[in-house]
């Protein structure tokens, strides 16, 4: 079983105001301060002209294999110019772009199984349906990939971010990093969410001063990180995996890419600021505060990647570089510290927003668990794909991807408006959908997604009237 994350940076805001020197759209530099659109990449609308009665023409890629060419020289030309030094290793490698609609894809190097053919300085050929489609490394055709999703940003430093982002996702196994990419649950409750938004603001303020208002700033979003973590269990141990797993990537890439040490502190810093924004921050904050760490460490301690362990602590190896220690009575420090960050007004939104969220669980709960459902088995093959920064716990039984598609030996399915991936001791047992009005229709559809069942399966009642599942009728091969 395997899982596949939407790894486009998550969108913190509609813009962010940078400093002076930073990274700008459309350019890459800019003297004066300018907003920076971010977000992931958008999908590409294809248009199609029926004439007559005339059957549509084959679908044709819509990536360019020049463009793309040509991205491919940029993450290389990055990479050399690191020359590995960052983590000991080259971080470009093989390459290769997919379009969704078409699933055709154009790489920078041949595969070992003869499905890419040449066409010019690139290799172009299609992906199968049982692959999912995400900016992550994967596997195919005998080869380790970089896979992102065309097409790219047309900001320059986004689509070099993100490239560079995904290119240490290919090597992070190899590197000694990597590791479970759990879901911090316990960062969509109330008092999760007002820590973590105070360790940002703690962080933002680092990132953004010297000299002992640093040193300050730092111990305030130490303690406040640390004050969390005591109220949930697991908490830290989750929090770290996910910064190791996805902030590590998110750093090399903001590092790699900013023209200076301030232009990349002046990102992570109006990153830390848009990220309340986030519909949710269960996956999502550690792309901010990994790069918010990361660049920290690099002022106090340039050396401290090396011999970092999958199962690190960030906060833990900042306070030892900048000698900074937790004081006695951390609920009482915590309290002491918050309200120079507007702990008031956070908390007082934090309040409203629970009980918004309240009647949207309850709306989950009925569709996905009280009404009729079918019941997805895990079974051989079993892979999916999901947008990270979107998924909200429903407690008891699981996770509700807004979108979600699962490859499996019964086949494919594509949920656009949510499904529900059960979950028992923090392992995955099966996703369930709301129960098909036509349980003969091929595919099957119900109320926001499609299924492709393949041959040798089929659809039965399940346990609970009502319900529905998949059965093998047949050996077929997964």
């Amino acid at each position: 079983m395997s899982q596949t994350a939407l790894h486009t940076a998550p969108t913190v805001g509609n813009t962010f105001a940078l400093a002076a020197g930073s990274h700008a759209e459309p350019g890459r530099a800019r003297a004066l301060p300018r907003a920076l659109i971010l977000g992931a990449c958008a999908a590409l609308l294809l248009a199609s002209a029926a004439l007559g009665a005339q059957p549509a023409p084959p679908a044709k890629s819509a990536i360019d294999p020049v463009l793309a060419g040509r991205y491919f020289a940029e993450a290389k030309s990055i990479s050399d110019k690191d020359g590995g030094k960052l983590w000991g290793a080259p971080l470009y490698g093989a390459m290769l772009f997919v379009d969704d609609n078409t699933r055709k894809v154009v790489a920078n190097r041949p595969d070992y199984q003869n499905l890419l053919k040449s066409q010019g300085e690139v290799f172009v050929g299609t992906l199968p349906s049982e692959e999912n489609t995400s900016n992550t490394a994967m596997r195919w055709a005998g080869i380790t990939w970089t896979m992102l999703r065309w097409p790219l940003p047309d900001d320059a430093f986004e689509r070099d971010k993100i490239m560079i982002h995904e290119s240490f996702h290919r090597i992070q196994n190899e590197l000694g990093l990597g590791g479970p990419d759990p879901s911090c649950d316990h960062l969509d409750t109330r008092d999760g969410r007002v820590w973590l938004q105070l360790e940002w603001r703690a962080l933002r303020s680092a990132l953004m001063s010297q000299g002992a208002a640093r040193k300050k700033a730092i111990q305030d979003a130490l303690v406040f990180r640390s004050f969390r973590r005591s109220l949930f269990e697991h908490a830290a141990a989750a929090e770290n995996a996910l910064e190791i797993h996805e902030g590590l990537p998110e750093y090399t890439g903001i590092v790699l890419c900013a023209k200076t040490p301030r232009d990349a502190a002046a990102y992570a810093a109006a990153r830390l600021t848009g990220a309340p924004s986030m519909s949710t921050f269960v996956r999502s904050f550690a792309y901010v505060t990994g790069p918010a760490y990361g660049l920290l460490l690099d002022d106090f301690t340039p050396a401290w990647r090396k011999g970092l362990t999958s199962t690190a602590d960030l906060g833990a190896l900042l306070s030892a570089a900048c000698g900074e220690t937790l004081p006695a009575g951390l609920k009482t420090a915590a309290a002491a510290r918050a309200p120079a960050y507007g702990s008031k007004e956070l908390m007082i939104s934090e309040d409203k927003l629970a009980a918004q969220k309240a009647s949207q669980l309850a709306a989950y709960r009925a569709r996905f668990v009280e009404g009729p459902v079918l019941v997805l088995p895990i079974a051989e093959g079993f892979n999916y794909a999901f947008n990270p920064t979107d998924q909200v716990p429903l407690a008891g039984y699981g996770t509700v991807y807004p979108y979600l598609r699962i490859s499996a030996a019964w086949g494919v399915m594509e949920a656009t408006q949510g499904a529900l991936m059960l979950l028992k001791d923090a392992m995955i047992t099966g996703a369930q959908v709301p129960a098909p009005k036509d349980t003969k229709a091929r595919p099957l559809k119900g109320d926001g997604w499609t299924l492709d069942l393949k041959d040798g399966w089929a659809l039965v009642p399940a346990a609970r009237p009502g319900d529905f599942t998949l059965k093998r009728t047949a050996l077929t091969q997964p």
